[in-house]
C-alpha cells in the first residue's frame, strides 16, 4: 500500500511537540515536525493557560506537516486532563483557560466535602479525588459567585477545543472527560447526580464521543488562513496518559504488567475491564479513569519530572547560562548515594515555587535530613525519590489487584533518563522495559488509524507499535543496597 501521512499534535504540561508520522500498513515512522513550550502564565494573581498561543502553535504545527506532505489522512490532538474552558451561547471562550496549578482550589476538596462526603464523590464518578480536578476548578468558581457559570452553555476540555476550534463542532471525548470527576465512569455519561447536588447547570455537559471518533474535518475559516486542503480531524485518546498507555508495545503481554507514565506528572497504573470503585482504592489514591476500546486504567499520579524541571529554572537563573538535561544526569550519577530521601508528593513541592531548590533545602531541614550540596546532590535525591515512589505506588497496587507486577514498562519522555530508569528497576526489583519516549504520540497515532479504517483494534495497533519501537531495557541491579535505603525511606516519609 502507499504511504498514509498523520499529524500528531501532543500538547504537554511543559512543552508540546508536532510530529509527522508516515504509516506503511505494518510499521511506522514519526517525525517532529514542530516543537515549543506550553507554560502557564500569571496574570493579575491567576495561573493561566496562554491559550491562544497554544492555539496558534497548534496551527503552526499543521502548517508546517503539511508543508512537508501534503497528503495528510488525519489529525489528533491529545493534552493533559483536567483543565476546561467555558462557552457562551454564541460559542465563545468565556475568558482564559485557567491552570490547575492555579491557587484557586486551595481548601476547595475539603469544603466540598463538608457538603458531599468523599466517599460518595468517588462512588459517583470513580476518579482520582486531587484539588487539580475540573470538579474542584468549577466548585470554587461557584464559592466566588462567579457570572461565568450564569453564561456558561458548554463545558469543554483542552483538547475538545482545539478540536472545536479546528472543525466547528463542540464535542467531549471520553477519555478526558474522565478526568474531570464529572463523569460516571460506572454509567459512561456524565455524573448528573452529583452535578445537580452541587447546583452545577447540566446544560453545559452535552455529547461524549469515544476514541477513534473522527471530529469533522478543518473548517474553511482555517483552511483559508493556514492555507491547506480538508483534513479529517480525529479524536484519540485525547488524554495523554490514555493515549500513553494505549501506545506502549507489549514487550509480553502474558506477563503481569504495569506501566509508569513519566513526564511532568508520573502516573503508575494498570489496565483493566472494569473501573474500581472500592473504598480502598480511594483511601490509597487510586483510581480509574477511561480508556480505549472499553479498557480503563487504575492509576495513581505521582508528583514527576515537575520538581527537577522547576529546580532546573532556577539554576539556570542563578548561574546565568544554560544546563544541559545531559549535563544533570551525569551529575547525579556521580553524586552520593541514598544521602537525603525527598518525598516528591510533599505538597509544596507540587506548587509552583519561585525557588523550588529552597522549598527542597526547607524540607531536609524539616525533616532533620542533611541537606544536598551542589545540582549532582539535588538532581540525585530526587531521582531516587521519585525510584522510591513508584516503589512505595507498586507495593500498594498489589496489595489492592491481588498479585505481583513481573513487568514494568516505563514510557514517555523521562524514560530518555537512562538513570532513572535504572532507579526504578532497582527499587522495584521489576524488570522495566523503556520507551518509546514518544508513547503517548504512538497512542495518538493507533486511535487516528483506527478512525480512518487502517486497523481494527487495539491489539493490532500494538503490534504495529511493536514493529515500529526500539526498546531499552534494564534488569535490577545492587538491589540489596537498595532494600535497605528503601527502609530508611520509609522511616522519614
Amino acid at each position: 500500500m502507499a504511504d498514509k501521512n498523520y499529524l500528531i499534535l501532543d500538547f504537554g504540561a511543559s512543552n508540546g511537540r508536532g510530529f509527522l508520522a508516515k504509516y506503511d500498513g505494518e510499521k511506522f515512522t514519526l517525525h517532529e515536525v514542530h516543537r515549543f513550550e506550553s507554560k502557564p502564565v500569571y496574570a493579575a494573581g491567576t495561573l493561566y493557560w496562554d491559550f491562544l498561543r497554544l492555539y496558534s502553535e497548534l496551527k503552526l504545527g499543521i502548517l508546517t506537516g503539511v508543508n512537508e506532505e501534503r497528503d495528510v489522512s488525519g489529525i489528533g490532538i491529545d493534552t493533559w486532563g483536567v483543565d476546561f474552558g467555558l462557552f457562551d451561547r454564541d460559542g465563545g471562550m468565556i475568558g482564559n483557560t485557567v491552570s490547575y496549578r492555579d491557587n484557586r482550589t486551595i481548601g476547595v476538596m475539603e469544603k466540598l466535602f463538608n457538603i458531599i462526603p468523599k466517599e460518595d464523590i468517588f462512588k459517583a464518578t470513580g476518579y482520582q479525588l486531587l484539588p487539580i480536578m475540573s470538579l474542584f476548578q468549577i466548585y470554587a468558581m461557584k464559592l466566588k459567585n462567579s457570572p461565568v457559570l450564569d453564561i456558561a452553555e458548554r463545558f469543554l476540555m483542552l483538547p475538545d477545543i482545539f478540536n472545536y476550534y479546528l472543525t466547528g463542532v463542540m464535542v467531549n471525548e471520553f477519555t478526558n472527560a474522565t478526568t474531570s470527576l464529572l463523569y460516571s465512569l460506572e454509567k459512561r455519561d456524565w455524573a448528573w447526580d452529583l452535578l445537580k447536588k452541587l447546583g452545577i447547570a447540566s446544560r453545559i455537559f452535552k455529547k461524549v464521543i469515544a476514541p477513534g471518533t473522527v471530529v469533522g474535518e478543518i473548517q474553511k475559516s482555517v483552511r483559508d488562513e493556514i492555507e491547506v486542503c480538508p483534513i479529517p480531524v480525529i479524536a484519540p485518546a485525547t488524554h495523554d496518559t490514555a493515549s500513553a498507555v494505549t501506545g506502549i508495545p507489549l514487550k509480553d503481554k502474558n506477563k503481569k504488567w504495569a506501566v509508569i507514565s513519566i513526564g511532568t506528572w508520573g502516573i503508575m497504573g494498570i489496565e483493566t475491564r472494569m473501573p474500581n470503585l472500592s473504598m480502598e482504592a480511594l483511601e490509597s489514591g487510586f483510581a480509574s479513569e477511561g480508556g480505549v476500546e472499553d479498557y480503563y486504567h487504575f492509576l495513581k499520579n505521582v508528583n514527576g519530572l515537575w520538581i527537577i524541571q522547576e529546580c532546573k529554572k532556577k539554576w539556570i537563573k542563578n548561574i546565568g547560562k544554560d544546563i544541559s538535561w545531559d549535563d544533570i544526569v551525569m551529575q547525579a550519577s556521580k553524586a552520593r548515594v541514598f544521602r537525603s530521601f525527598l518525598n516528591v508528593d510533599e505538597p509544596s513541592l507540587v506548587q509552583p515555587q519561585l525557588d523550588m531548590p529552597a522549598q527542597i533545602v526547607n524540607y531536609f531541614r524539616g525533616k532533620n535530613q542533611p541537606v544536598p550540596d551542589g545540582i549532582g546532590e539535588f538532581a540525585r535525591c530526587i531521582y531516587e525519590g521519585l525510584a522510591f515512589r513508584f516503589r512505595y505506588n507498586l507495593e500498594i497496587l498489589e496489595g489492592l489487584i491481588g498479585h505481583k507486577i513481573e513487568l514494568i514498562h516505563m514510557v514517555g519522555g523521562g524514560t530518555q533518563n537512562r538513570l532513572l530508569c535504572q532507579f526504578t528497576a532497582n527499587a522495584t526489583g521489576i524488570e522495566v522495559v523503556a520507551g518509546p519516549s514518544e508513547t503517548t504520540a504512538i497512542g495518538n497515532l493507533l486511535m487516528q488509524l483506527k478512525g480512518t479504517g487502517e486497523i481494527k483494534s487495539l491489539e493490532e495497533g500494538r503490534q504495529i507499535a511493536i514493529n515500529s519501537s526500539e526498546l531499552s531495557d534494564y534488569e535490577p541491579q545492587d538491589v540489596g543496597a537498595w532494600e535497605e535505603a528503601y527502609g530508611r525511606y520509609l522511616s522519614v516519609i
